[in-house]
């Protein structure tokens, strides 16, 4: 009796996974409402998705490698990142030029919950400026955090939970790789546009990619490659 009257509490794997997502996505819109105009936010959600998982995996005694933040399977992940640009960069082109020409003919209402993109639309190739920066950035300060804590702890927190899903290509999509999609969704809405729930579709890639490795690198290479494709086509066709 006394020895159960010690024994600290913990919660489920999925009270902790989602009450820790909840957790840093309060402090983020916190941040935006509190600091905005500046880059503390970013630099906020940055470190949180980094070191707030440290908390529970310090009870376990388990590391980053434990959750995919590791050069393991490298070879594979690099392979995986360029297959994947090969095939789903090209698509992408085509499906946002299309994009491009339909905008013009939609209602004003329904385009500005689509999108922040306006004026005319031509294309022609160029580079944002600093863009040497901005891989950097998005590397480092966006994609591999994010993957860490979605991809690498959540995902596999809600694998412990639940284990069960099908095969799909060597990836296992099953109840933790939907649910993480759809809190990654939920997690931009920190800057509330409507527009930016469309990052649900590349989290099936990125969780994909992390169940077939059982990295994030290779996840995060590609995350950060989306986020510069998708800026590279903004200021080429809009300049």
């Amino acid at each position: 009796m006394t020895q159960a009257m010690t024994t600290p509490w913990r919660p489920s794997a999925v009270q902790e996974a989602v009450g820790l997502w909840a957790v840093g996505f309060l402090t983020i819109v916190a941040a935006f409402l509190l600091l905005a105009g500046t880059d503390y936010p970013k630099l906020i959600a940055t470190v949180g998705f980094l070191y707030l998982p440290l908390i529970p995996m310090r009870w376990r005694n388990e590391d980053y490698p434990d959750y995919g933040l590791s050069l393991r399977a490298w070879r594979e992940d690099l392979r995986l990142f360029l297959v994947m640009s090969a095939v789903v960069g090209p698509v992408f082109f085509l499906g946002f030029a299309g994009f491009v020409e339909v905008l013009p003919h939609l209602p004003a209402e329904l385009s500005r919950h689509l999108t922040p993109l306006v004026g005319e639309a031509r294309f022609q190739p160029r580079l944002p400026p600093r863009f040497g920066e901005w891989v950097v950035d998005q590397l480092l300060v966006v994609a591999l955090p994010e993957e860490f804590f979605y991809r690498g702890y959540l995902q596999t927190r809600l694998r412990d939970a639940w284990p069960q899903g099908r095969k799909f290509l060597g990836g296992r999509l099953g109840p933790a790789f939907w649910l993480t999609a759809l809190l990654f969704a939920l997690g931009h809405l920190a800057i509330f546009q409507a527009w930016r729930l469309s990052v649900f579709f590349p989290a099936l890639i990125f969780g994909w990619m992390r169940e077939r490795t059982g990295t994030v690198i290779g996840a995060a290479l590609f995350h950060a490659a989306c986020n510069l494709f998708v800026r590279f086509l903004e200021v080429s066709f809009f300049g």
